[in-house]
């Protein structure tokens, strides 16, 4: 079992940064493929960014690619997600999630409660 607890979410203005992070809990970290996904209400689920458990392979949605950034430090059992030119259409609920291997499509085992993060135009 993986706890996932997210913060750094908050207001910030359009072009500003934000990063995310995610606290996770077992000894077992490395060995989980990490990603964020986020959602707007009413709205699906959208894949953002995803690591490998060495952090050696990442992949991110076109929508974000050149201004976010996924990262994960193992010896702290925690992953990233640096925001840069924030947009007021990034504005969502981020969520944390956990796969136990990567495959063509991230499967997700374990997720995180989100946070929220908003951007002003």
């Amino acid at each position: 079992q993986v706890q996932l607890v997210e913060s750094g979410g908050g207001l910030v203005q359009a072009g500003g940064s934000l990063r995310l992070s995610c606290a996770a809990s077992g000894r077992t970290f490395s060995s989980y493929v990490m990603g964020w996904f986020r959602q707007e209400p009413g709205k699906e689920r959208d894949f953002v960014a995803r690591i490998s458990g060495s952090g050696s392979i990442t992949r991110t949605a076109n929508s974000v690619k050149g201004r976010f950034t996924i990262s994960r430090d193992n010896a702290k059992n925690t992953v990233y997600l640096q925001m840069n030119s924030l947009r007021p259409e990034d504005a969502a609920i981020y969520c944390c999630a956990a796969g136990d291997s990567w495959s063509p499509r991230f499967e997700t085992d374990f997720w995180g409660q989100g946070t929220q993060v908003t951007v002003s135009s």
